[in-house]
Formats: structure tokens, sequence, C-alpha cells
């Protein structure tokens, strides 16, 4: 072992210095198709949105109707428009959108994370906002499956004792 050398910790310092990867990330290109559009899609639960948004009045079709006649409960509307308001983009972009699977909750979750996914594709410095806002996040929480010798998924029969 003559011929080892030992190094301090400052030496390691000075390494990790010289062998520094730059931060200057390259800024995110907005993706958008030949219309000005961009596409994502969203999930939760069983339900599968597909979300297209483009500048315009803040108009939201869900399967060709209106937001307030397809989603009629004002909290399932609130939970759509939620990464326009973080993001402060209210009524500028306009959502066109088809959603399947689940049930009403599910499909305004789903569009909820659509919409987040869209607006980053659309313009990625928003990215960060959302992500802290957790938009970006899939729910992965789905129902839990039926097990033999239960009435549920956890519930037992109903005891008889006699």
């Amino acid at each position: 072992m003559s011929g080892t050398q030992t190094r301090t910790l400052a030496d390691l310092k000075d390494l990790a210095v010289a062998q520094a990867v730059p931060t200057d990330k390259p800024k995110a290109e907005p993706k958008r198709d030949a219309l000005g559009r961009s596409y994502a899609t969203g999930r939760r639960k069983n339900a599968v949105a597909r979300v297209w948004i483009k500048p315009g009045k803040g108009e939201i079709l869900v399967n060709g109707k209106k937001v307030g006649q397809y989603f009629a409960r004002p909290v399932l509307r609130m939970l759509i428009t939620q990464p326009f308001l973080v993001a402060d983009r209210y009524n500028q972009f306009d959502v066109f959108c088809t959603v399947t699977g689940g049930g009403l909750s599910g499909q305004a979750g789903a569009l909820r994370h659509g919409i987040s996914r869209a607006l980053t594709y659309y313009e990625p410095e928003l990215r960060g906002i959302l992500k802290v806002a957790g938009f970006l996040t899939r729910d992965s929480r789905v129902v839990e499956r039926k097990k033999y010798g239960r009435a549920k998924a956890r519930r037992s029969f109903q005891f008889s004792k006699r």
C-alpha cells in the first residue's frame, strides 16, 4: 500500500467543483399541434379524460356538452377550474375533452389532471406552480377488490346466532 494517496475532504470538494455539471437546464419547449392546441390525458380511478386546450374565452366542452350541463354539481365544476385559478389563467383557455369510464367524481378528477398536464405542455413555465399544488400527480387510489368469503372488500356477512 505504498502507492496509495490519502485524500482529504477538501480535495474531494475541489474534485466535485471541477466535475460540476452545468445547472442551466434547457428551457422546455411548448408542445402544440398545427391548430395551436395542447393535448394531454388525465386519469382518476377508472376514468380517463382526453383534453385539448387552446387560447379562448374559457369555454369548457365535455363530450360535446357545456361543463354546467355535464357536471351539474358545483363542487365538480370547481374541481375542474382549479388548475386555471392556481395558474392565474382563468377564462383564457378553451377546453375540449372526451371523458370515459368511472363516475362523475372520477371523471372530474381525471379532467383536472388532464387540464393541468395540458397547461404544462402549452406553457412549460407553469409546471412548478401546478406541481406544488399537486395537480400533476395522478391520484392512484382505486376501489379495493372484493374478497371471497366477504360481502364486500372488507365487510363480513351478517352474523346469525340462530
